[in-house]
């Protein structure tokens, strides 16, 4: 198959004017010229999108799409109260509810033009709305809890299900482990996930996130605090208080062996200093942002050009649909550059054709797939979209990258592809039974705000 448009934007390399991608058995065979490549192939069947730029997909780094249905559900609130409070919604779901909740976002993140998330999940539900669609994915099996004699459990019951799901994992899907956010997890949760993931096992996990996060691990003093245990409603238990550590998060993770782990991944990362950042570089972590959760929660704003000076390896992510409403790539990454130039400074100006190799191959190499995915290049797995850019309201489009970063949308993705197969191009092409999973969220939202 030949797919021909009017721009190819490689990532890897400098865009092309009337380009084309050669694609065989859902690889990249050859990236170039239609003409030269028409006149080669010309066997090959050609698929044409016109005025349009065939990029790599969306390598969305940080999602939870099993809270997909939780969307608008809790507005205009800082992060510790929306925490508490879809912490509270989540008792309200079945098993059935779950994973219909992640089939909604699943749909969404392809026709989106997602084609690889990376995804936390503690039911498992993601997992297997990806293999119904057809996503690439890493997904991590969160483990957690502030009880000390219940870590070993935990512990044990997340390893089991992360052996039962590699067993049911395609080729495109790969099995990590997630401590559960600083303030759920016992320091021994810690210990046991970087002493298991010494294989090489990934590993995702939330810090540095928020203020309440950093005060409750220096101070021992936030919404999070467990030293009352008659809470209305938090993570207090009935365990020792905890002890103010006195260090930041990314200090006080050191001390149980996470950052060792040969493939970490660390998500958030706003409330970091100097020392906090070279800490993290020096241990090799990567880092998945995600630009509007931390806008729209008060969390405040990661420090992408830091992060890049340091050689930090950077993603981009979603985060959860509960928190943006929406899986849209094109907005996380506006968001990002608008806050990074409104922020930094004229030195470190964050240009747009960064921010769009963050959301591809920058998160690529996040999740270490970068020989996978992430970039058109020959050899690659074929996970193609094309943007349509007819509408957009750079016209003539002198830069195909800046037109699909700040004037594209979801609407504006005419197909997406994943190891050449079409799974969009304006409508669903896989068998999952889109008119139940959009009356199935209805049910799930008419639920939740009862």
């Amino acid at each position: 198959m030949l797919l021909v448009a009017r721009y190819v934007i490689p990532v890897s390399a400098p865009p092309l004017e009337n380009g084309a991608v050669l694609i065989r058995d859902g690889k990249i065979v050859e990236v170039g010229s239609a003409n030269k490549l028409k006149t080669q192939f010309p066997e090959d069947t050609v698929k044409d999108f016109g005025l349009a730029a065939l990029m790599p997909g969306f390598v969305d780094a940080h999602t939870h799409l099993e809270y997909s249905a939780m969307r608008g559900l809790i507005n205009d609130a800082p992060y510790a109260a929306w925490k508490l409070h879809i912490a509270d919604k989540e008792k309200l779901f079945t098993a059935e509810d779950w994973d219909d909740s992640a089939l909604l976002g699943s749909l969404e993140a392809v026709r989106f033009g997602i084609t690889t998330i990376a995804d936390i999940t503690s039911t498992g539900a993601s997992f297997k709305a990806a293999q119904q669609v057809g996503l690439r994915g890493i997904f991590y099996r969160e483990v957690g809890s502030m009880d000390r004699l219940k870590v070993d459990e935990e512990l044990e019951n997340a390893f089991l299900d992360i052996a039962e799901w590699r067993q049911k994992a395609s080729s495109k899907q790969k099995i990590g482990i997630a401590p559960a956010p600083l303030f759920t997890c016992h320091p021994k949760i810690f210990e046991g996930v970087a002493n298991y993931a010494m294989d090489g096992t990934r590993v995702a996990m939330h810090l540095a996130g928020s203020i309440e996060e950093y005060e409750f691990i220096r101070y021992g003093s936030s919404p999070f605090s467990v030293h009352s245990v008659e809470q209305e409603r938090g993570y207090g238990i009935d365990v020792p208080p905890w002890l103010a550590t006195g260090v930041s998060p990314v200090r006080y993770i050191l001390n149980w062996g996470v950052l060792n782990v040969p493939n970490l991944l660390a998500i958030h990362c706003v409330q970091v200093d100097d020392d906090d950042i070279e800490i993290l570089a020096e241990h090799q972590v990567s880092i998945a942002v995600c630009p509007r959760c931390n806008a729209q929660l008060g969390m405040g704003v990661a420090p992408i050009t830091k992060f890049r000076k340091a050689g930090i390896t950077l993603g981009l992510g979603t985060d959860s649909p509960a928190a943006t409403d929406s899986t849209d790539p094109f907005a996380e990454m506006r968001t990002g550059l608008l806050l990074q130039r409104a922020t930094g400074s004229r030195s470190n100006f964050l240009k747009a054709k960064e921010m769009l190799e963050i959301a591809t191959l920058g998160s690529a190499k996040a999740l270490g797939i970068e020989e996978e995915v992430g970039s058109l290049e020959a050899g690659k797995k074929a996970d193609i979209i094309a943007v349509d850019l007819s509408r957009s309201s750079q016209a003539p489009t002198h830069d195909p990258g800046q037109a699909v970063l700040f004037t594209a949308h979801p609407g504006s993705i005419m197909m997406t592809m994943v190891e050449g197969e079409i799974l969009y191009d304006g409508t669903h092409r896989h068998k999952v039974d889109v008119d139940r999973i959009m009356d199935r969220s209805e049910e799930m939202r008419i639920k939740l705000r009862m």
